[in-house]
């Protein structure tokens, strides 16, 4: 069942072209990977889709939902968690929970969902004290307390080190267990490869191929999904 689908997706910033002509589709209970360079569209392709922002042109229609018609019953079924995300430094665990879940009409119980992400014991913690690993699975939970069914995960993984970022890859296949369709941004190509059902190359604001990690290397006769990638977009190492 397709529960994303995105029709020649346009969008400007004053002269820069950030989308032109995006067209995809994601299944039900996929991780669906957005990967590119820093700058390719792939975070405004999240804002659009998620209801955050307006597109210029094209449709985006989410969940059966119109993103331009019914924002707000969209964004009660979605989780969003962008890369420029951030918390009060003084904010501690437990209050950041239950503000966000007061944000929805039907949320998950915050308290079992820190239990469950093993947060339990970082309750009392302020934010700012909290090492990039905890944060990130702050940030999870944060996007999951509205029991969505689709969390759009921006970049969740820049600046973690090694073991931080093989504990993240790990939530979001729990994620995806979870019966929730799972947008992945990431200019990651082992991050891609390891956690993405499909994934779509984005370059220069156009999707430059579609598939799954397999079909983007047998494209390109390559080895790997790094030398696909920089195949498909022209870009050097």
């Amino acid at each position: 069942m397709t529960v994303i689908e995105l029709n020649d997706l346009r969008k400007s910033y004053r002269t820069h072209r950030a989308l032109d002509g995006v067209t995809l589709t994601v299944g039900r209970g996929e991780i669906f990977g957005l990967l590119g360079p820093n700058g390719a569209g792939k975070t405004t392709v999240v804002e659009c889709a998620s209801g955050l922002r307006r597109p210029d042109g094209g449709t985006v229609r989410v969940l059966g939902l119109d993103s331009r018609t019914r924002r707000r019953e969209l964004l009660q079924r979605v989780g969003v968690q962008l890369q420029e995300a951030a918390l009060p430094d003084a904010i501690k665990v437990g209050e950041a929970l239950r503000m966000y879940s007061s944000f929805y009409d039907r949320p998950a119980d915050w308290r079992a969902l820190m239990e469950e992400w093993g947060l339990t014991a970082m309750k009392r913690a302020r934010f700012a004290g909290l090492s990039g690993g905890w944060k990130q699975r702050l940030f999870i939970a944060l996007a999951l307390v509205g029991d969505p069914e689709i969390v759009f995960l921006d970049e969740l993984t820049t600046g973690l080190d090694p073991a931080a970022r093989r504990m993240t890859w790990g939530l979001i296949r729990d994620m995806r267990d979870r019966g929730v369709t799972v947008v992945l941004v990431t200019h990651f190509m082992d991050e891609a490869e390891a956690l993405c059902d499909r994934i779509a190359v984005i370059d220069r604001g156009r999707i430059v191929h579609e598939g799954t990690p397999d079909e983007l290397m047998a494209r390109c006769d390559a080895g790997s999904l790094d030398d696909a990638y920089f195949t498909l977009t022209g870009r050097t190492a």
